[in-house]
């Protein structure tokens, strides 16, 4: 997954002390789409024009070990039903800041399934 302006932005604000809504397991979401609108790094949100869901974190997540923090959500039974074609990490659950987004295939999610989504970034 590769950084956004907005993701480099929220780090630099860490980093210098500067006021900036954590992600944290209060306000980190994982979300799914299914555009395959390439990346880029201007991008505020998942491309997707209507098949897009962020879902919040699990509990215990995210997790950070020295320079490593891993991030996890659970889309159950009835969340997340198409192909999933585009990943992004954000800091709250509509407009915020898009930290991440990774356009990627990971198979079509149905109805009955419950699928988890972990995403981990190394610092470094």
């Amino acid at each position: 997954m590769a950084l956004t302006t907005a993701g480099k932005t929220e780090f630099a604000k860490a980093i210098a002390g500067v006021s900036f809504t954590a992600f944290n397991n209060a306000n980190a979401y994982l979300g799914v789409g299914d555009s395959s609108t390439a990346f880029d790094v201007a991008q505020t949100d998942l491309q997707a024009a209507t098949n897009k869901l962020r879902k919040g974190m699990d509990a215990t997540y995210p997790t950070q070990t020295a320079n490593e923090l891993v991030f996890k959500s659970t889309f159950g039974s009835s969340e997340g039903n198409w192909e999933w074609l585009e990943i992004g990490l954000f800091n709250a659950a509509a407009a915020g800041a898009m930290l991440r987004r990774k356009v990627v295939s990971l198979g079509t999610k149905v109805s009955g399934e419950t699928w988890v989504l972990t995403s981990t970034i190394t610092v470094g």
